[in-house]
């Protein structure tokens, strides 16, 4: 059947969005009809149900479908924001907007921050295993993103449209074929090329985007900017984080450091190869100031490897020999740092500037120069990741290898830990008496002061260190980078805090003043500008003491170590650990950075995109380019205030109050007697381990109890199982007993705080966005599976009283029924709840056979099933 022609002239939206829905739909269902008769058939009529002898077709089936809308909910979101960018509005969250809507008193601040260059944003790409598709399989959705695109022009004849419909077609047939599920664990080689792929496939091409958008804003609003471009740069833990995961060795944080050298690299040059052809301006035609045919000529003279041959080659053509001598020398290796390779592109870009080529510096150089200011020689800062017991036990047998080491963390311990890091020699260490994980970490810290003494010292990031519970063990680190031969001065290794649980938050400030306390210390861990980098941990925090507590808790303890590290002359840096779902630190990126705390922003800001959150804002080259420029706007925007926030001692009290209520009644569930063997049979968490979504395990060091499984895979298994508690248990009872204490005046209390704070708006509205995925009825038949049901009852009971208050609780703050603020996202669960629910009761039924019987047939089945429900709820968690 022919397709039907593009309507001519502008489609409204709502047109749009059906022809998108219609042409996936329709090559779908092809598909199934092809692949899946009998599926398909169903489908048509209306069967409620799955047949359990089709269960892989069904759910290869709907988990297809789920990632199509995801697609198609990304093209229709561009799309938009194009469509109101030709009507000239700016964007919702852009430079444009941020610049525009600065108060006038903020403004000189916003100036400063632009011309000083000190707006800074670091997203930070991780492998953390909260993303279940293969490499494979995310290509094949970048093509379909990809086709959907071309649909928007409408210069398509009937037979072409009919082409890209075929084409939509075989790529869905193509994802049927391929499967989605990973038979091995991801090796950490492969997860590094999975950090890269999206490099290669959007970043590098959405920096000049996200350049020329700011450029444009800044010079629409303020004039010509004194920088032409702000500051994005990349890290990444692909390979140098450790912490539970052994198989990362130094020799693996050599290769992630080799493979993203050879990736950005290899980009430069295609870069330059589509670049060189199109500089064929002659020298007869037009004359080159001689200041910049001298510089032009220089650069072939000192970059080409063979000069005469290359000046030859494309006579009185002196752009195209120095393009091409600048692609020589890079190709050869022979750039020692990108300073020389920035210079040589700068001095083209001025050269094409200098005989009126302005279109063609802009177009075809300053790109290439953005990326190479962005990207360097490495691609991102590859940032090391440890836990603190490891160091631990390092230093201990270091000082055992060299006399006899004190016990760990007592007072000699302290005292020794004080002395040495501070004296100016240390005895030399043989790494040939350390054991296995002493001489892995020492090699480490070998490896980073070998980069950092390199021609790219950037190319290794900090060292953050996990678990940080003490000064202490952010002097060990510093010692033992001094036996590493870092030095006794000031180390160019950066040891980074890492504050996770609700206690080590709390102690955060008290530990920093301890730490700066260290001459050596404050001289390593602050920069030459007195910034000081600390990492915020939401998953560990969520763990320990529920959402609500962790959000206060967080917001807290950024408040008070900024005016801890104050006396010291030093600015926080925050990194926000941040992950995809709601209980790991998940929140629409605007409205997480608008909510803040005031003052602990200063252009500044890292944090951490990982999993699927990668894939769903980095895929594609236009959606890529707009988070990005929501991230940095953000923090533009919201780093004009004061330099500290002005305390409201009222906000303060009722979410503090909230915060110790929420959590007492969180740690209440978790506490139960039966709460843990409920938590391992009413959810997969136990069989997660046979989704081979990441290269680590899923418990730190091999224990099995709540306090060691990773934050992960416990949000993961409460995801699946539809009860997500981490993301809102305790909310209901912590209002309940508010409203109880506090009678009549606290409920004027919580309308001025849901007014006039906007944390706190931002966890109401993430309450409720979680309550609208809970389904209980659903939850019931996981907690079918608990054998004591003694146990299963009381503890499922415990749940399903305070999922009642909690929808309460939300309704009356925000005076309207469960899920009406959020109707888009309301449309969206409904739309998927047939498929999801009949994915919930395949996974009931196969975790009772594969428990039973283990079966490899049925194995796979559930893993299906995993797949299929993080697909249809978006992340996995």
């Amino acid at each position: 059947m022919r397709a039907v022609a593009e309507p001519k002239g502008q489609e409204s939206p709502d047109t749009y969005a059906q022809d998108v829905y219609r042409r996936l739909r329709g090559a779908w269902l092809k598909v199934l009809h092809r692949r899946a008769p009998q599926v398909a058939q169903s489908l048509s009529g209306g069967e409620a149900g799955w047949d359990e002898a089709r269960y892989s077709d069904h759910l290869q089936a709907s988990t297809i479908w789920f990632h199509l809308q995801q697609i198609m909910e990304e093209n229709l979101a561009i799309r938009t924001s194009r469509l109101s960018e030709q009507e000239g509005a700016p964007g919702e969250d852009g430079f444009l907007r941020a610049l525009t809507d600065c108060p006038e008193d903020q403004r000189a601040t916003m100036v400063s921050l632009l011309a000083e260059g000190r707006l800074s944003v670091g997203p930070t790409i991780t492998a953390h295993p909260t993303e279940a598709k293969r490499v494979s399989v995310m290509e094949i959705h970048r093509r379909i993103y990809r086709t959907l695109v071309l649909f928007e022009t409408m210069r398509w004849s009937p037979r072409e449209i009919e082409r890209l419909e075929e084409t939509l077609e075989m790529e869905i047939d193509l994802l049927w074929l391929t499967g989605e599920l990973r038979m091995e664990r991801p090796s950490l080689e492969s997860e590094v090329d999975w950090g890269l792929q999206f490099y290669r496939t959007s970043l590098f091409d959405a920096i000049p985007r996200l350049f020329e958008r700011y450029h444009d804003a800044v010079t629409e609003v303020l004039g010509p900017p004194t920088r032409d471009h702000c500051c994005i740069r990349f890290h990444s833990w692909i390979g140098g984080d450790r912490d539970g995961n052994p198989n990362v060795t130094a020799g693996v944080t050599r290769m992630a450091l080799d493979r993203s050298h050879e990736m950005i690299v290899e980009k430069y040059l295609q870069a330059l190869d589509r670049v060189i052809p199109r500089l064929s301006i002659s020298e007869k035609i037009v004359a080159v100031p001689r200041a910049h045919r001298d510089a032009l000529a220089g650069i072939v003279e000192t970059r080409s490897t063979d000069p005469d041959r290359c000046a030859a080659r494309n006579p009185n053509e002196i752009f195209r020999q120095a393009a091409t001598a600048i692609r020589q020398c890079l190709a050869a290796g022979d750039y020692r740092d990108v300073s020389a390779f920035l210079a040589d592109l700068r001095s083209v870009e001025a050269a094409l500037e200098s005989v009126g080529a302005v279109q063609m510096a802009r177009q075809l150089v300053r790109p290439l120069r953005w990326q190479a200011a962005t990207f360097g020689f490495r691609a991102h800062t590859l940032d090391i990741r440890q836990n603190s017991d490891v160091v631990t036990r390092t230093l201990e047998a270091v000082w055992n290898a060299l006399d006899a080491a004190p016990e760990p963390l007592s007072a000699d311990w302290s005292a020794r830990l004080r002395r040495e890091v501070g004296q100016a020699g240390l005895k030399a260490l043989d790494r040939g008496k350390l054991g296995d994980e002493a001489a892995e970490l020492m090699a480490l810290l070998h490896l980073i002061r070998e980069v950092h003494d390199g021609p790219d010292p950037e190319a290794i990031g900090p060292f953050i260190l996990s678990m940080t519970r003490s000064a202490d063990d952010l002097l060990a680190v510093l010692l033992l980078a001094r036996y590493a031969g870092f030095g006794a001065e000031r180390l160019s290794l950066k040891v980074v805090p890492l504050f996770e649980t609700i206690e080590d938050l709390r102690a955060a400030p008290a530990i920093l003043r301890d730490v700066l306390s260290i001459p050596l210390a404050a001289r390593s861990m602050k920069d030459r500008t007195g910034r000081l980098e600390i990492m915020l941990g939401y998953s560990d925090s969520n763990k320990d003491g529920g959402f609500l507590c962790s959000s206060w808790s967080l917001d807290r303890a950024q408040r008070a170590i900024t005016r801890a590290i104050a006396a010291f002359g030093a600015r926080p840096v925050f990194f926000h650990g941040r992950g995809g779902s709601v209980s790991r630190g998940g929140a629409p990126t605007a409205r997480a950075i608008a909510a803040q705390p005031r003052g602990t922003l200063t252009g500044t800001l890292r944090l951490t995109e990982q999993g699927e959150v990668v894939t769903a804002k980095y895929a594609n080259t236009g959606t890529a380019a707009a988070q990005l420029e929501l991230l940095a706007s953000s923090v533009l925007r919201h780093s004009t205030g004061p330099a500290f926030e002005t305390v409201d001692p009222e906000a303060d009290d009722v979410m503090e109050t909230l915060s110790s209520l929420s959590q007492t009644t969180y740690q209440t569930l978790l506490r139960h007697p039966g709460f843990l063997s409920y938590f391992n049979e009413a959810s997969p968490v136990n069989e997660l381990a046979l989704l081979k979504i990441g290269s680590r395990p899923a418990r730190r060091f091999g224990a099995a109890s709540l306090s060691d499984l990773r934050a992960i895979p416990r949000v993961f298994a409460w995801t699946q199982n539809r009860q997500m508690i981490s993301s809102w248990y305790g909310f209901g009872q912590a209002l309940q007993d508010f409203r109880a204490i506090r009678g009549p005046e606290g409920e004027g209390a919580l309308s001025r705080v849901m007014q006039d704070l906007p944390l706190f708006r931002l966890c109401v509205d993430e309450v409720e966005k979680s309550l609208m995925l809970v389904r209980l009825d659903v939850a019931e038949l996981y907690a079918g599976l608990v054998e004591d049901r003694a146990a299963a009852e009381a503890v499922f009971g415990l749940i399903r009283a305070e999922h009642r208050r909690s929808v309460e609780a939300i309704e009356s703050l925000t005076g309207t029924p469960l899920g009406s603020r959020f109707r888009n996202a309301a449309a969206r669960i409904a739309q998927h709840d047939s498929a999801l629910r009949s994915a919930h009761e395949a996974q009931v039924r196969l975790l009772q056979r594969v428990r039973a019987e283990d079966g490899n047939r049925h194995r796979i089945q559930l893993m299906q099933t995993m797949n299929c429900i993080s697909a249809g709820l978006g992340w996995t968690g």
